[in-house]
């Protein structure tokens, strides 16, 4: 497993591993809209250099804003290793505090998050009825049957 900056990656390579995960080139929700061109971060890459995981942040105001974490095989510390890499870059860029944002629907982020330290700040309900005017192909539903509906801010101080 080697992690490199996002910028030493192809672009198509970039993207398409973006649009795999979030099935357009751009994140939206209640913190704003961002697109994966203009984002910092990290890629996992494999021996074949194809990346096997993502993580991508902005930072403003001391604040660093996770806005992307993505992996191809969960429990494989392929998440954790991105985490770790971000939360080191925000320590570095004096930032106060790194946030995280995920809906209702996503246990594994929720637990995830939450397992290194991170804990519930805030809940937007009703915030992705208001994404998906800007991002329709948002789904209703998880797979798992739970709506899609709020947003659940989570916050690590640094």
């Amino acid at each position: 497993m080697q992690i490199v900056a996002k910028r030493m990656i192809a672009t198509d390579t970039v993207k398409s591993f973006f649009v795999q995960h979030w099935e357009t080139t751009q994140v939206v929700f209640s913190r704003g809209l961002f697109h994966y061109a203009e984002l910092e971060g990290f890629g996992v890459m494999d021996e074949n250099d194809k990346i096997t995981g993502l993580g991508t942040y902005n930072i403003a105001n001391q604040v660093c804003q996770i806005i992307s974490l993505n992996s191809e095989h969960e429990k494989q510390g392929v998440g954790s290793s991105l985490l770790y890499v971000i939360e080191n870059i925000a320590k570095e860029k004096k930032c106060h505090t790194i946030k995280a944002i995920t809906t209702n629907d996503n246990l594994q982020a929720l637990k995830f998050f939450q397992k290194r330290g991170y804990a519930i700040s805030e809940i937007v309900k009703n915030a992705v009825e208001e994404s998906r005017k800007i991002k329709p192909e948002i789904p209703f539903y998880s797979f798992d049957g739970i709506p899609v509906r709020d947003e659940i801010i989570l916050e690590k101080y640094l």
